[in-house]
């Protein structure tokens, strides 16, 4: 029997099986021959009990009941250096010597003429380029969602609907933020739609539907369950991707993913491909991210967001044990736009936002997703962790997008140094006080306040966090920092408290733009 055993694994690897299979059939070789004149036992059943599988869902009616109100988008754009006038050639000195013009009659090379514009394009110098992609009717009157990818920069747009209708479509809106869009047809009759459904209650493992226009193959329906949620593909500021294994494809973008009651729960938006197909990582924008914008842009034909002020960044382990924060929540802010709303209510640099508006923010991602959702013009509660203490303010939301210029627009502060030159070496860094001399060296913003780092260590400490000649570090211990010695007296005294590491604030490469906080262990 061993020499049969043998035999089986040498089958098996010659034939690449899996050790699990193998060991499934050295078990069936081993395992002794039921004996034929075995008698049953009184009352016992020799029918093969068989595990009972769950019947997989069928969605042929809602699949019925949905592929009308998913339509097929056309794009045509020009392709790089396109010119809306073609370029025409001419005779040398032509019409300023008295040469008839080319499309004279008269003239001797107009077939010439003719024929070049015939070969042009459209009668453009680059030729159009046409793409496709996926949309959903939300309003019979004809309102239509996409990705703005599928649409930016189109020139023009043609919605081919389930019933093989073609329609002119024109632009709404778009949001580059999230990659939405809103076009709109004109139909002669009303169109079927979709809704939306909450995707806060979507289930990892759920069914999920998409159907779209992959590859141009139009009224595609792929089937797969969510893999995952909250999903930052480093996309955009407000990425909170709904993962799925449907099979979503290039022509996909702009489509709808369904739940099993046919409810929109995501707008399909990217895959993860290194061959370009699918490979069962698609992304999808969450419903619920995508209503509030999709109305705005159907109101406004653009998007009017909330906004605080603030530059954030997460609360780290490290960051949250210097500031005796406990666990790492919220989001610590780096810094403060003058006269924005956030300065305006007195939060401050070192503050870590928990609350916003009644909401938790457990993470940094939270807060500008809240944010921008909250109404432009409310006065809302934020809740503040400040040096261990909680602090509520109140806070009137602007809007974003005039705090964006706002933010670009904001001169210094200027201001002399007049801290007395002096140099510490700790932890791992010399710290050298501001000079003139130094703004110069390192082109530090003339605003910028607090102490140079000139040297760092290849092992030392400050090495670890990445720290480098001609950061600034304007904060220490919570505490404003006017020269080096500062430092040294910060170090010191966290030590005496037996902290673990002490709280820098940063203006990496000497920039009011680059604020951050770094937690700095005090020993290795």
């Amino acid at each position: 029997m061993s020499g049969n055993v043998i035999k089986v694994k040498a089958v098996a690897a010659a034939l690449g099986l899996s050790l699990l299979a193998l060991s499934a059939v050295q078990a069936e070789e081993i395992a002794p021959s039921p004996q034929i004149n075995q008698q049953p036992a009184p009352g016992e059943n020799l029918t093969p009990t068989q595990p009972q599988l769950q019947e997989l869902p069928s969605v042929a009616d809602l699949a019925d009941r949905l592929l009308p109100a998913v339509v097929e988008i056309t794009i045509e754009s020009r392709g790089p250096g396109g010119s809306a006038t073609p370029s025409i050639p001419g005779i040398p000195g032509g019409e300023e010597q008295g040469q008839p013009s080319p499309d004279d009659p008269s003239n001797p090379f107009k077939d010439f003429f003719d024929e070049f514009l015939k070969r042009q394009p459209d009668g453009q110098n680059q030729p159009r380029m046409t793409s496709m992609g996926s949309g959903f009717v939300i309003d019979s009157s004809g309102l239509i969602v996409t990705n703005n990818h599928v649409v930016e920069g189109a020139e023009t747009i043609e919605v081919h609907m389930h019933d093989d209708t073609v329609l002119k479509a024109e632009l709404v809106g778009r949001d580059p933020k999230t990659d939405l869009a809103v076009i709109r047809v004109k139909p002669e009759k009303p169109l079927a739609i979709v809704s939306f459904g909450d995707s806060d209650k979507l289930r990892i493992g759920e069914w999920v539907m998409a159907i779209g226009n992959p590859f141009g193959l139009g009224g595609s329906v792929s089937l797969g369950i969510v893999s995952a949620r909250n999903r930052d593909i480093n996309a955009g500021p407000y990425d909170d991707y709904i993962q799925t294994d449907a099979a979503i494809n290039k022509g996909n973008s702009g489509g709808p993913l369904f739940n099993l009651k046919g409810e929109v729960m995501g707008i399909n938006t990217a895959i993860f491909s290194p061959s370009g197909g699918s490979v069962g990582i698609g992304f999808s924008v969450p419903s619920n991210t995508a209503k509030n914008v999709i109305s705005q842009l159907v109101q406004y034909g653009e998007t009017r967001r909330g906004w605080l002020g603030v530059k954030i960044q997460s609360v780290t382990p490290d960051i949250a044990d210097s500031i005796n924060l406990g666990r790492p929540r919220g989001a610590l802010v780096a810094d403060v736009t003058p006269t924005g709303p956030a300065e305006q209510a007195g939060i401050q640099s070192g503050d870590v936002i928990v609350e916003f508006n009644g909401r938790a923010v457990n993470s940094m991602r939270d807060l500008p997703k809240i944010v921008a959702e909250t109404e432009i013009g409310k006065k809302v509660p934020v809740k503040l962790l400040r040096k261990g203490a909680e602090v509520s303010v109140m806070a009137e939301v602007g809007r974003l997008e005039d705090g964006e210029k706002m933010a670009a627009a904001t001169p210094g502060q200027g201001g002399a140094d007049k801290a007395a030159p002096a140099v510490v070496t700790v932890l791992g860094m010399t710290v050298t006080s501001m000079t003139d001399e130094l703004r110069t060296k390192y082109s530090i913003d003339k605003d910028i306040k607090g102490a140079v780092i000139t040297e760092v260590a290849a092992d030392g400490l400050a090495s670890e966090k990445r720290l480098e000649p001609g950061d600034v570090i304007t904060e220490a211990g919570e505490q404003e920092v006017q020269g080096a010695a500062d430092i040294s007296a910060r170090v010191e005294e966290a030590q005496k408290a037996n902290k673990n590491s002490i709280l820098l604030l940063v203006a990496k490469g000497g920039k009011q733009g680059e604020m951050r906080f770094i937690a700095l262990k005090l020993k290795k």
